[in-house]
């Protein structure tokens, strides 16, 4: 009996406490997204509700922004720990000092492009010549446009610019312009299509511009060696890996728990076109890529430098 004892005892006390181990070993994990839940934002979800991050010991919470432009500023401050965010944003941020790593991508090609309604007269980027030319943010988008039009001969004083502020597709719906920089290819092509008045675009990927990522993660620079960043990010790729073998079941996953509303034609839509652009290893980092995106960026005086790679962009261990 003295012997039941002492072995009972030890095993009693384990079971006890193990309920209170297993909730310690789930590390919190705050991720601030770079706009309102849409299908951009794909892969984070289908982790959270697949259990994928629960599953390496991951407790993480998905917060949209009040305000977009915050973010990184806030993971920089130490206020989060991962933020979405864009390519060129962040190589901005670097270049003003931010102490930010890109440790992952979500979107891996370019969505940015221009957009003309498609009964328009302008077929080629030479048609823009003398043309009014909506944008939403200065700096990038217009360096793009710069480019695109270099490529056909023409300058950006061959064009009237206006800011229409986030109003891209009704600015061409009313004929305040004849084009617009900026229009996501995911998004403001399906909502002129459920309109009735569908538009037609032109790939900045396509006119001289350097292929990049356009929504990547990025977390603090001190936090880069923290191992829970490597499982969140083992996490993603298993939740672009489910995501790309059972889209509709990945739907259901997505628009569940009645998220923001999200079941309409608008991210019905956006969804099927995103789904091929995001990233099936969202942890590599191609250096060159980078490299060469960061001096495009450098050459059109959006940077002023570009410090070294594994500074600012990294594959983690």
């Amino acid at each position: 009996m003295k012997f039941f004892k002492v072995l009972f005892l030890p095993l009693l006390l384990a079971a006890l406490l193990a309920p209170i181990s297993t909730a310690r070993a789930a590390e919190k994990l705050t991720v601030l997204l770079d706009w309102f839940v849409n299908p951009d934002h794909a892969p984070l979800y289908v982790a959270l509700e697949k259990g994928f991050f629960a599953a390496r010991g991951l407790e993480v919470e998905l917060i949209a922004p009040s305000n977009p432009n915050d973010p990184p500023k806030l993971v920089a401050a130490g206020k989060a720990d991962v933020a979405v965010s864009y390519q060129h944003q962040h190589q901005m941020q670097i270049d003003q000092g931010l102490p930010l790593v890109r440790i992952a991508t979500l979107i891996a090609t370019p969505l940015n492009s221009l957009v003309v309604m498609d009964d328009s007269k302008i077929k080629t980027i030479a048609d823009l010549k003398g043309k009014t030319i909506g944008y939403s943010v200065g700096g990038f988008e217009t360096a793009l446009l710069k480019v695109m039009l270099e490529k056909e001969g023409l300058k950006l004083d061959d064009v009237k610019l206006v800011n229409v502020n986030f109003s891209l597709s009704p600015s061409l719906f009313t004929g305040q312009t004849d084009a617009v920089i900026g229009a996501f290819r995911n998004f403001e092509l399906n909502q002129m299509a459920i309109e009735k008045r569908p538009g037609r675009a032109f790939f900045v990927e396509e006119y001289g511009v350097p292929s990049y990522d356009e929504l990547i993660l990025v977390a603090g620079s001190k936090a880069v060696a923290d191992p829970k960043l490597r499982k969140f990010v083992d996490a993603i790729e298993e939740g672009v890996q489910y995501l790309i073998n059972h889209p509709d079941e990945s739907w259901k996953l997505f628009v569940s728990h009645g998220r923001e509303n999200l079941d309409d034609e608008l991210n019905r839509r956006a969804w099927k076109d995103t789904l091929p652009r995001f990233a099936l290893r969202p942890g590599a980092l191609d250096k060159n890529r980078y490299n060469r995106f960061a001096r495009f960026l450098q050459q059109e005086k959006i940077v002023t430098k570009v410090p070294p790679l594994d500074t600012w962009a990294v594959e983690l261990p």
